[in-house]
């Protein structure tokens, strides 16, 4: 596989309030092809809120976005694909069509969880609340944009689906950049290449665990 093209990703200076409420404050963050990025912080600290106004679902009240440098008002699906907390599929769909919508082969899927090949003309609103997050992240994955965010992809996924997402992540960051948050630190610690806390509407850049209870995530090692 030839090298990929290099690109970055750059959040600079972000502010969000609700009324009197200050979600994030000069929120400066950093993705790059060939990295994950990981964001851990408690809940209502502003991480889905900052992966919202990436995607375009939220307004900032301020922010810089970049790509490579360039100022961005908002980005394309060619640029970034994102996978919220809730899901996206309608539940009418069947599984080959959904897949088929986003330009993938069902046998693709079935080679990374073979599980799939019993669910085979299965409807999305069929599929168990874990089956329907695997194939979500499976679509955002695999899609063909230069950064991927995840907002609690290992949610509702067995340990053993787990482990083929960290390895299908580890996979794809090698021609993409990859945004990742999960309140299930072990799993975002162990395949980060770059990792974030947010605490009092900053993120903090942290080297280790100890950084983390340093920070307020962790209450002790």
């Amino acid at each position: 596989m030839p090298p990929a093209e290099k690109h970055i990703l750059e959040i600079d200076s972000a502010e969000l309030a609700f009324g009197e409420r200050r979600i994030l404050s000069g929120v400066y963050l950093l993705v790059e092809t060939g990295g994950v990025t990981a964001v851990l912080g408690r809940n209502g600290c502003g991480k889905s809120c900052l992966m919202k106004i990436l995607s375009g679902s939220l307004k900032a009240g301020f922010c810089s976005m970049r790509i490579d440098g360039k100022w961005h008002r908002r980005f394309t699906e060619k640029e970034i694909r994102y996978l919220p907390q809730h899901p996206f599929i309608p539940g009418w769909l069947r599984l080959e069509r959904a897949l088929g919508d986003f330009g993938l082969q069902r046998e693709d899927l079935e080679r990374w969880f073979p599980e799939f090949i019993s669910l085979r003309g299965t409807r999305i609103g069929e599929l168990s609340g874990g089956e329907q997050r695997i194939l979500e992240c499976f679509i955002i994955l695999r899609s063909p944009a230069r950064f991927i965010l995840l907002d609690e992809p290992f949610s509702q996924i067995a340990p053993l689906h787990v482990a083929t997402l960290q390895t299908l992540i580890r996979q794809e960051k090698a021609t993409k950049g990859i945004l990742l948050t999960d309140h299930m630190y072990r799993h975002v610690t162990g395949i980060a290449d770059r990792l974030y806390v947010m605490a009092d509407g900053q993120a903090y850049p942290c080297e280790n665990d100890e950084d983390l209870v340093r920070r307020g995530y962790l209450n002790h090692l």
